[in-house]
């Protein structure tokens, strides 16, 4: 079983539940006062601050599943449901965002009269209460994706509560209906680039892909650098949730070498120089590679040696 891990998501618990507070009574004022003004463009903010809800909800409900200690079976705990909370959110976002402009479309060959003083009133209001989670998260943004998914959504919804302000002062001041749902169809094309990147990266979490940003070169590099180490493959490095990144390899070392001084070496150079703190090894000699078959020969694409005219791909 592996140590538990706090994660990068779990620091920011508070700033997260002052945030799903404060939308989430928001939420209850926008959308009545959608309804009763009959306004897409806000009752498309209404819409996306409802997935904000549903997203920081499921944010904090992973959150507290990953703080559950591993067990027998599930070694690794429940970090991953951080990252199917930001996938979650990714396609509740792409189905908001064709709602909206499924809608705007309805509307564009008549849209209704909406009152644009109450318009303008809550979506002045609405703007304030994303900006407010928005500074709370901005932080927490960088350490983990489901806090950065959180943070987005509430950039979003600022944007989207400019766009409901500068459509209710275009009808208050000429009367041009078109503006509500025109500008509903921009918050929904606002939400889908960056519901995009929220999805591609919760994918990559999921298929164990390399994190991004990890430069696996300088990872062999730090490898092969320590005295006793020959060659090294089966390299793999994947993200188990936000800021918690594991590495597994085989390092063919010296039969002479020092074997503990070897993991240690290995394991402070990850540590310092790209930040990776779960590391298993497997360390083997050629005598161990003769036995299993497998000998790691120089220039063969799984193997990568320390000797400079060797090949740099593994």
């Amino acid at each position: 079983m592996t140590h538990q891990h706090t994660t990068s998501a779990g620091a920011h618990r508070s700033q997260l539940l002052i945030s799903l507070g404060i939308n989430g009574g928001f939420f209850v004022i926008e959308a009545t006062t959608a309804l009763v003004t009959g306004s897409l463009v806000l009752l498309a903010d209404a819409g996306h601050m409802a997935t904000d809800v549903a997203a920081l909800s499921l944010a904090l409900i992973g959150i507290w599943f990953a703080s559950r200690p591993p067990t027998v079976g599930k070694t690794f705990g429940y970090y991953r449901l951080e990252i199917l909370a930001a996938l979650g959110n990714g396609i509740l976002l792409f189905g908001v965002s064709g709602f909206i402009l499924f809608e705007a479309a309805r509307r564009i060959s008549d849209p209704p009269v909406v009152s644009s003083v109450p318009l303008l009133v809550v979506a002045s209001l609405g703007l304030v209460a994303n900006l407010v989670p928005a500074l709370l998260l901005r932080k927490g943004a960088s350490e983990s994706l489901t806090v950065n998914s959180a943070f987005l959504d509430m950039l979003g919804d600022a944007a989207a509560a400019v766009g409901a302000i500068i459509a209710g002062l275009i009808m208050l001041t000429t009367g041009w209906r078109y503006a509500d749902p025109v500008f509903a169809a921009g918050i929904g094309l606002l939400i889908l680039p960056r519901t995009w990147g929220l999805l591609r990266e919760s994918i990559d979490v999921l298929l164990e892909a390399a994190p991004r940003g990890l430069d696996l070169t300088a990872v062999r590099t730090q490898i092969l650098a320590v005295e006793g180490v020959e060659s090294v493959h089966g390299l793999h490095v994947w993200t188990i949730t936000s800021g918690f990144i594991a590495l597994s390899a085989h390092i063919l070392v010296s039969s002479v070498a020092d074997r503990d001084r070897v993991l240690m070496d290995i394991r402070n150079r990850l540590q310092k120089s790209v930040k990776i703190e779960h590391v298993t090894l497997q360390l083997e000699t050629r005598a161990l590679e003769e036995i299993l078959g497998q000998p790691c020969i120089p220039g063969d694409a799984p193997c990568l040696v320390a000797a400079p005219e060797a090949g740099t791909s593994a």
